[in-house]
């Protein structure tokens, strides 16, 4: 199983990026709320661990805890980001699930620009990838089902699918990952 891990020395994150071979991609999103924390997929964090001894994460959490949807008209998929940078940006703004949102249910594309790295819809695509996409971050259940609802039709697939979002909030995903002790 996979997973997305925090990591808390972002100097020998730096350090060992510097020494990683050009051709190898290491995508270490820094937390949006947590100084100092980085969310690293498997493969970003095996590169690193294979410059130096192993670093431990404070947290692992299992990649399929963030739900991605891709809906009806997914295109361009030669430069669409990896699941792994997806789901570490989505956990590095505290989201629980991410809605590819690059064409309206008209299959218009939209158009978006930031105001913010908090701003719920950002654009994200493969290192090197042509065309753009552009996504939504959920914080909450309810985020999802009422944002896709407008966005799709109160009666599409994609309600459907945040309906059954497994955790309600950021927290509720930590909570469910988080070791006890």
């Amino acid at each position: 199983m996979t997973a997305v891990h925090l990591l808390a020395d972002g100097e020998e994150i730096a350090r060992r990026r510097a020494l990683a071979p050009k051709d190898r991609v290491i995508e270490a999103w820094a937390d949006l709320h947590l100084p100092g924390l980085y969310w690293l997929g498997d493969q970003s964090k095996a590169i690193l661990d294979g410059l130096g001894p192993p670093m431990p994460p404070q947290l692992s959490i299992p990649a399929d805890a963030v739900a991605v949807y891709y809906g009806p008209q997914l295109c361009d998929l030669e430069s669409l980001p990896t699941e792994e940078s997806l789901r570490g940006r989505v956990l590095s703004a505290h989201g629980i699930a991410v809605a590819w949102i690059t064409l309206d249910r008209f299959g218009q594309r939209v158009s978006h620009a930031p105001s913010s790295p908090l701003d719920p819809v950002f654009h994200l695509r493969r290192l090197g990838g042509g065309a753009g996409h552009v996504w939504r971050l959920f914080t909450t259940r309810q985020d999802a089902a009422d944002y896709l609802g407008d966005h799709y039709g109160p009666d599409s697939e994609a309600r459907a699918w945040a309906g059954k979002l497994a955790d309600d909030t950021f927290d509720a995903i930590l909570a469910r990952h988080t070791p006890r002790r």
